[in-house]
């Protein structure tokens, strides 16, 4: 159970021209499933830390900082405003609609929104690192360097499940990071964090790495964060964070904070991570994950002493989806996930991200504890069907529903839109502003339950009923807080 505290998570992006920039609050899981890895730290590391404490971080700046741009991203925002119902309604309508004094109607309005952020290049030739969110739903994205040239920058694509985005501009002989080992660090590693913070231009900031492996703060599907106390700030998103030898081993994405600012809490999506997302954006267009086909929950001291457990460790395998590589394979409701090709599953986070990252067609070998025996189940991965990696903005254009993204609707999702539990369909999680579906009323929130009358349950089943619809306008079944209709999307 999440319990909630006045602390935001703040996504490290700036509006132009407002210090507050986007901050979304959220509830935070009071420390649960958030767990500490203490890691010896090497003996090259503490000798590049000396050697930099000695300079003065000055060469690891100079290296550094010139990959290191300023994005700024406009996109066009659709609001509704109220506006009084006019005089002369017709009673029938006005019976209709709603009677009493001062009722009111939404009116569509549209402004450019502008915000900045920050990205490192990571290739002499242009291709450029950043956030999701620093991009999402962009029009325009220019970027510019230290040397104040400025580019426009194509989006290659994005991956909001990590909140990596992938830019290209053109350009050679382009200053680009070197890449590290996120592998490698360690608690008490010395890092530095760069970006554009507030806007108000590049930035270096000194801390340490206090933490790794840091999950279950629900602000990514995928969470394996590098927590650090150097000073990051809205508008750092996208920006790097260093080592004492200059080598990127992350990308800042957001910071725990009461106020909006840094107290000394900041995440990163380790390097590791985003190169694995930025290679296949670059070479797919999209991302491909590994599928199991379990649900899976933690194991937690009560349910380790249940189970005849040592201790509290591996993912319990909740309900198995018989159709999948898992139900294939003959894992059964109850067994206990402990290892994965011989390396130890600490927890359900753990093994997810672990299964996701092997990617279909792997076998892995699945060490099992069942009814108290242990036992090897080889298993060879499918590609997890909900994929929503989105590709660039033309990937879909000329279709009704281009821009329009959704999830599977859990029961927990069903709950927080003040929906049963047993409601079917996909949840929208964004809508491009100025696309046939927002242009035909679909917001995010909606839960869209048939496709040209056809019934969807899973994001699986949707995409088949839009590819099978083309390019002729398309007749949704909508679901917003409880009562449905029908909207027509028409292709522009």
């Amino acid at each position: 159970m999440k319990r909630s505290i006045a602390i935001l998570i703040v996504v490290l992006m700036t509006g132009a021209g407002v210090l507050a920039g986007a901050v979304a609050a959220r509830s935070l899981a009071g420390g649960a499933g958030v767990r500490m890895v203490p890691v010896a730290v090497a003996g090259e590391g503490g000798a590049a830390q000396s050697a930099s404490l000695a300079a003065g971080f000055r060469s690891v700046v100079q290296k550094t900082l010139p990959a290191v741009v300023n994005i700024s991203t406009t996109k066009v925002v659709k609001t509704e405003r109220q506006a009084p119902v006019p005089f002369f309604m017709d009673p029938f309508f006005r019976d209709f609609f709603g009677r009493g004094f001062g009722w009111q109607f939404d009116v569509p309005r549209e402004y450019r929104e502008k915000s900045l952020g920050s990205g490192v290049i990571v290739s002499a030739d242009g291709y450029i690192l950043t956030n999701d969110h620093v991009v999402h739903g962009a029009t325009e994205i220019k970027v510019s360097l230290v040397d104040k040239r400025e580019f426009d920058a194509k989006l290659i694509g994005t991956d909001p499940k990590t909140d990596i985005a992938v830019l290209k501009i053109q350009g050679e002989n382009l200053p680009q990071a070197t890449l590290g080992d996120s592998s490698k660090i360690a608690l008490g590693d010395i890092v530095l964090a760069m970006g554009n913070p507030f806007g108000i231009g590049q930035t270096v900031t000194m801390g340490i790495v206090s933490a790794t492996g840091r999950g279950g703060l629900d602000i990514e599907d995928y969470e394996d964060f590098i927590q650090t106390d150097a000073a990051i700030n809205p508008g750092n998103s996208g920006g790097p964070l260093v080592n004492a030898k200059g080598e990127v081993i992350g990308i800042n994405t957001a910071i725990l904070s009461r106020s909006g600012g840094n107290v000394g809490i900041g995440f990163a999506v380790p390097i590791n991570m985003a190169r694995h997302v930025m290679q296949q954006l670059i070479e797919k267009g999209r991302v491909v994950r590994g599928w199991l086909g379990v649900y899976i929950q933690p194991v937690t001291s009560s349910i380790a002493k249940a189970m005849g457990l040592e201790k509290p460790q591996g993912a319990l395998v909740a309900d198995v989806d018989p159709e999948s590589p898992a139900g294939k394979a003959g894992l059964k409701t109850g067994d206990v996930i402990v290892a994965l090709d011989g390396q130890p599953i600490e927890d359900s986070r753990q093994l997810r991200l672990r299964i996701a990252e092997a990617g279909p067609g792997k076998q892995v070998r699945l060490e099992v504890v069942r009814d108290g025996k242990h036992m090897t189940i080889p298993v060879t991965l499918g590609e997890l069907p909900e994929e929503r990696a989105q590709a660039g903005p033309e990937a879909r254009r000329g279709y009704p529903l281009e821009g329009v993204q959704v999830d599977d609707l859990t029961p927990q999702v069903a709950r927080q839109l003040g929906l049963p539990a047993d409601t079917f369909g996909v949840v929208v999680t964004y809508v491009e502003p100025g696309s046939p579906a927002a242009e035909a009323g679909l917001r995010r929130g909606d839960v869209i339950q048939e496709v040209d009358r056809k019934p969807v349950t899973n994001v699986a089943s949707f995409e088949r009923a839009v590819r099978e619809a083309g390019r002729k306008p398309v007749l949704l079944l909508v679901n917003r807080g409880g009562r449905t209709a029908f909207i027509v999307v028409e292709p522009q």
